[in-house]
C-alpha cells in the first residue's frame, strides 16, 4: 500500500505525548506527567482518554481524570496499578521519555461551572479519586468562588494517603499563588485498614458528625454548601444518597445545582 493510499489519521485520534517523569509511590500507586500539546485545553476537574498503542494497531484507551490545573504547561495523572488490569499493567511500567497517548476531548462534571454559588466547597474522594481534585484544589478560580475549600481524602493505608498531602501542601506553599488559599483550604485524611489520626469512611464519618466535629463546623447546609464527589463506585453512590438527605441536589453542566458526581465513572 502507498502512502497515499494509507488511511488518513482522524482529527480527533489520540497524540503520542512524553513521559516527562514518573513517580511511584506505592506498590498500587503512581503519578506521571506528560507534555501538553499547545492546543490542548481543559477545564480544572475534567478527564481525558489516555492510553498505549498496541501490536494490533489499535489503540488501548480509558478515561483518566486530570490531576494537573487548567494552567499547568504539563499534563499530570495519578493512577492505580492493577496485575492484570489491560492498561494499568504496561501504564505502570512506563518511563521517562517514553511515549503515552492523549485524547483531545476533556469532559467531565466534575468542575465549577456545574455547582451553583456557594460559601463552601467540600471535595470526597478515595484512592484514587483525589486527582481531579488535585486540579481542582491548584485551580486560582476555585478560591474566588468559595471561601472554604475542603477537601476529604481517604485510603485503606497511610502510604497511600501522600499524594493528597503533597498536593495540598505544595500549592500552600507555593510561592506565586499559595497566597489565595491560605485560611481557605483544608485537608482531612482518613484510613480504613490502619490506625491513623482519622479512621473510618467518608460516609460514615458524615453520618457519626465525627468529620463536623474534627473540623469544627456543622453539618452540610444546602444553603452554603457544595459538593463533589469521586472514588469508587459504591462510595460515590453511597455518598450522593447522603447528600440527598442533606437538602443537596446533584447538578450537570447542563442544569448547576449544589453537588455533582463524575457519572462516567458511575454509569
Amino acid at each position: 500500500m502507498t502512502e497515499a493510499a494509507k488511511k488518513p489519521v482522524s482529527p480527533n485520534a489520540p497524540t503520542p505525548e512524553t513521559v516527562l517523569s514518573v513517580e511511584h509511590y506505592t506498590d498500587r500507586l503512581f503519578k506521571f506527567r506528560l507534555t501538553r500539546p499547545q492546543a490542548f485545553r481543559f477545564r480544572s476537574g475534567e478527564f481525558i482518554m489516555i492510553g498505549l498503542p498496541q501490536e494490533n494497531g489499535k489503540p488501548l484507551l480509558r478515561a483518566y481524570s486530570i490531576a494537573s490545573p487548567s494552567w499547568d504547561d504539563t499534563v499530570e495523572f495519578y493512577s492505580i496499578k492493577v496485575p492484570d488490569g489491560p492498561l494499568t499493567s504496561q501504564l505502570q511500567k512506563i518511563g521517562e521519555g517514553d511515549k503515552v497517548l492523549l485524547g483531545k476531548k476533556p469532559v467531565g462534571t466534575l468542575v465549577l461551572d456545574a455547582l451553583k454559588p456557594g460559601k463552601r466547597l467540600w471535595m470526597f474522594s478515595t484512592g484514587t479519586g483525589f486527582a481531579p481534585f488535585a486540579s481542582l484544589v491548584r485551580d486560582p478560580e476555585t478560591y474566588e468562588k468559595f471561601d472554604e475549600v475542603i477537601v476529604s481524602h481517604t485510603c485503606r493505608d497511610v502510604a497511600e494517603l501522600a499524594y493528597s498531602r503533597e498536593i495540598v501542601d505544595g500549592f500552600l506553599n507555593d510561592p506565586d499563588l499559595g497566597e489565595i488559599a491560605q485560611g481557605k483550604l483544608r485537608l482531612y485524611q482518613s484510613c480504613t485498614r490502619e490506625a491513623f489520626e482519622n479512621t473510618g469512611r467518608p460516609t460514615d464519618l458524615i453520618r457519626s458528625g465525627k468529620l463536623f466535629e474534627d473540623l469544627g463546623l456543622e453539618r452540610l447546609d444546602p444553603s452554603v454548601d457544595r459538593a463533589m464527589i469521586c472514588g469508587s463506585i459504591d462510595m460515590t453512590k453511597e455518598l450522593k444518597d447522603l447528600m440527598e438527605e442533606h437538602g443537596l441536589r446533584e447538578g450537570a453542566n447542563s442544569d448547576p445545582a449544589d453537588f455533582v458526581i463524575e457519572r462516567a465513572f458511575v454509569d
